[in-house]
């Protein structure tokens, strides 16, 4: 498989999910913050616990207890939670700063509520991508981008996906989907970037783009995804890895997504043919250093 070569200026989505921990103003500061380092999109997460989980999930300890907000894990996913009015107040003072605002929906309350606000896209995340009640709503009842990440997701499951959207030729059109590995950080070795191109020889000529969805450490591995064809690119983001929850030690901090977007469209300016043999730049250079045969008496 080779490289993509139809490069478009990169995407770059703040994926502040729920490291607000539940504060509103927070969540403003973050939009601002990401607004600030120079990504397009700050992206929020909406669950409604009691639809999403079970009797048993819900009242459950939570798996790390020093990083739960409530006594079972249900409490603790309904303490993080922001309302629909608020993510309606987040949107706009989003566009009022010029970044895009997003979301992703684990459920149908939730798809039900985000779709009212006309976002640009919506995100599945990879644990609801096989939730076709979910999918049928944003297909059918929703106008805007749908955006799926494919972690834990065999590769016929990805299919299913695509085909599910290519029932209604709406597959080209408006669906992105992205490599992504489910973990929290992901080490190196399981990033597996070669997914990219699996992506692309299967669904490059039937989705809208593909993307790139990481939860590793470092920027290295985004600067080659977008190398590799990925026209997206997700990190999470907060204002401090240090803070209580379990996504802040895989998110980027402020110096860290501002260094992402800085690298990312500076290989976007490196990612391109010469000109001309010589170029400008070159000329001077070549009159001084090329090799050239002593001149014999």
């Amino acid at each position: 498989m080779g490289f993509r070569f139809d490069y478009h200026t990169p995407l770059v989505i703040s994926e502040i999910g729920c490291n607000h921990m539940g504060d509103f103003q927070i969540a403003k500061e973050l939009i601002k913050l990401s607004k600030d380092c120079g990504a397009d999109y700050a992206k929020f997460q909406k669950r409604n616990a009691r639809e999403l989980l079970t009797d048993d999930q819900y009242n459950a300890p939570h798996p790390t207890p020093y990083n739960s907000y409530g006594n079972t894990y249900g409490a603790h996913r309904e303490f993080l939670e922001l309302t629909c009015e608020q993510h309606a107040d987040l949107k706009a003072y989003a566009d009022s700063i010029g970044i895009g605002y997003a979301t992703s929906v684990w459920d149908m309350t939730s798809a039900h509520e985000i779709i009212g606000l006309k976002p640009d896209f919506i995100k599945v995340p990879s644990a609801c991508n096989n939730h076709y009640a979910m999918l049928q709503l944003l297909r059918d009842g929703y106008t805007g981008d749908i955006h799926i990440s494919s972690g834990m997701t065999t590769l016929n499951e990805i299919e299913e996906i695509v085909a599910f959207f290519e029932e209604t030729g709406q597959a080209k059109s408006r669906l992105v989907l992205y490599n992504c590995t489910s973990g929290y950080p992901v080490p190196f070795k399981d990033i597996c970037l070669l997914e990219i191109n699996r992506l692309y020889d299967l669904y490059g000529d039937r989705v809208k783009e593909i993307g790139f969805s990481g939860h590793h450490l470092g920027i290295a591995a985004d600067v080659a995804a977008y190398t590799l064809g990925a026209r997206w690119i997700e990190r999470h983001f907060t204002k401090d890895r240090t803070w209580k929850g379990t996504d802040h030690a895989a998110s980027l901090e402020v110096a860290g997504l501002h260094k992402l977007v800085r690298d990312l469209h500076s290989i976007y300016d490196a990612l391109a043919y010469k000109a001309k043999e010589i170029l400008d730049i070159e000329a001077e250079q070549r009159n001084k250093l090329k090799y050239r045969k002593a001149q014999t008496a």
